[in-house]
């Protein structure tokens, strides 16, 4: 019997090794990385205004929903704000980069926190290759395709399933470049997002006042098939693909490490970001659907194709310059987020330590950000857009799953470290913090002259003094304070 339990404890020993818990220091704001976003620098990181405002707008509004697509927008944005309060919640308490990895290591264990970790480096750099893709395609329909041709001619193209049916040269491209401005540091990649978020939101502003003056009723009218013409499973349908539409959020949580103020800045941001992400979704979906039947929208580019059919050619180009732009947001916030979470994984033994070296000029680490880059950029080359996004929702509602469950583990575990000056993090009684135990006794005559004594005549002194003022607060505030910190030992 002693054998069997000897022979086994290397096993036990093992599977302890594997559900360990990542202990975090005293100060959790301690980092090496450049603490300088505030919130409204937080706005601009999440890019939830992008492809799906104009490509997933029309595709279930003509597939899944119609015009109900404004009360799928509704149900699938209450739907993201409780998983965004959850990554908020932990993003205040738990402030370093690493989003879902971060979190499941600190709350479930570390084979949890690996598996998670390797899942959302799947998800960004498919997700950033996916709308690499759409942007690609995007600008390549306002030149009459004549990009595409020109590759399948002169190029080559692939007839293998899986695989585009032809290299996507632009979409690598941008990715590389955006991959070189990403690697200057967090504030040139904030201010390009800060850009491109203006200008994105000054053309959904525009589509908004248009859209509203060209809106006929009509075409929510029973003799267009009313306004929910797919039903109650219909909206519900359309929900679900709406969903993917307001992911971003967790961007805000893997940025909390270079927030100047994570407690109030992270939740902030991402309560202010996925209202004005959902606000912006029921009105464009709302114009959409007045201006012209939902049975005759163009899923490829719905917005467009709207304009030019009320007789706004002009317009049409307008949108689609805002779609590039909001395209770019989605792509940087991407690019921004995946290598801080190989950053985390690296610098805690779970990948290779080069990849958790950060510049000492721009603080951030180049090689994972240069070398991912060029992996998402691989990916937009060769793989199919269709392909591309099956992965991408598997992999989105694992991490949300998890993160959602860490949660509630989080809660029901005793608080393991403590806050630090301004740090917050995750907090803990007094009984939990460390001090030194304090003698009741005074000091005798031999203490005072005692040259090896561990402490001052001075620090014995105001060691006293706290041990008084101590017992006086003990008799009004209860048994919970019995434990001063001495200041100066």
């Amino acid at each position: 019997m002693a054998s069997c339990v000897s022979g086994c404890s290397p096993v036990m020993r093992f599977c302890q090794k594997l559900n360990r818990l990542k202990t975090l220091e005293d100060d959790v704001m301690a980092t090496s990385l450049k603490r300088c976003l505030s919130t409204v620098d937080l706005l601009g990181v999440g890019g939830m205004v992008g492809s799906g405002l104009y490509v997933l707008t029309g595709t279930v509004a003509k597939d899944t929903a119609g015009p109900a697509v404004v009360v799928s927008f509704l149900i699938a944005g209450v739907a993201s704000l409780m998983a965004a309060l959850c990554y908020a919640e932990f993003g205040a308490r738990v402030p370093k980069t690493g989003s879902a990895y971060m979190f499941t290591y600190v709350s479930v264990g570390e084979i949890w926190a690996f598996l998670i970790g390797w899942n959302v480096i799947l998800e960004y750099m498919i997700g950033g290759a996916a709308v690499a893709r759409v942007w690609s395609g995007y600008l390549d329909s306002i030149f009459n395709h004549r990009i595409q041709n020109f590759t399948e001619s002169h190029v080559m193209r692939w007839d293998v399933p899986f695989i585009a049916h032809y290299p996507d040269l632009l979409a690598a491209a941008i990715l590389l470049v955006a991959s070189f401005f990403i690697s200057f540091g967090v504030r040139v990649s904030s201010w390009l997002n800060h850009i491109f978020s203006a200008i994105s939101m000054a053309v959904i502003v525009f589509i908004l006042v248009l859209g509203f003056v060209l809106a006929d009723p009509a075409n929510w009218s029973a003799r267009e098939g009313g306004f929910a013409p797919f039903g109650l499973s219909g909206v519900m349908a359309g929900t679900a693909t709406c969903f993917y539409a307001f992911v971003g959020f967790d961007v805000k949580a893997a940025s909390s490490e270079e927030a100047s103020n994570p407690q109030r800045a992270i939740p902030a941001a991402t309560a202010i970001s996925l209202g004005l992400a959902a606000t912006a979704y029921v009105l464009v979906s709302t114009v959409l659907t007045l201006m012209v039947p939902w049975h005759s929208l163009d899923p490829n580019s719905a917005l467009s194709d709207a304009f030019f059919r009320r007789g706004y050619s002009w317009a049409g180009f307008i949108v689609a310059v805002g779609s590039i732009c909001a395209m770019n947001t989605v792509l940087l916030s991407n690019l921004f987020s995946l290598p801080r979470i190989v950053y985390a994984m690296a610098e805690d033994g779970l990948f290779f330590s080069v990849f958790s070296r950060v510049n000492p000029v721009t603080k951030v680490p180049v090689i994972a950000i240069l070398v991912f880059g060029s992996l998402m950029a691989i990916l937009a080359l060769i793989f199919d857009l269709e392909a591309l996004v099956q992965f991408l929702s598997i992999g989105t509602l694992l991490a949300y799953t998890f993160v959602a469950a860490s949660i509630i583990v989080l809660r029901f575990q005793p608080d393991k470290s403590s806050g630090s000056s301004g740090g917050g993090g995750i907090k803990t009684d007094a009984a939990s913090t460390p001090s030194i135990p304090l003698s009741k006794k005074g000091l005798t005559n031999e203490d005072k002259d005692n040259p090896t004594s561990p402490l001052s005549f001075d620090q014995q002194k105001t060691r006293n003094e706290n041990i008084q003022a101590n017992k006086l607060l003990s008799k009004e505030a209860g048994p919970q304070m019995n434990v001063l910190q001495v200041k100066g030992t």
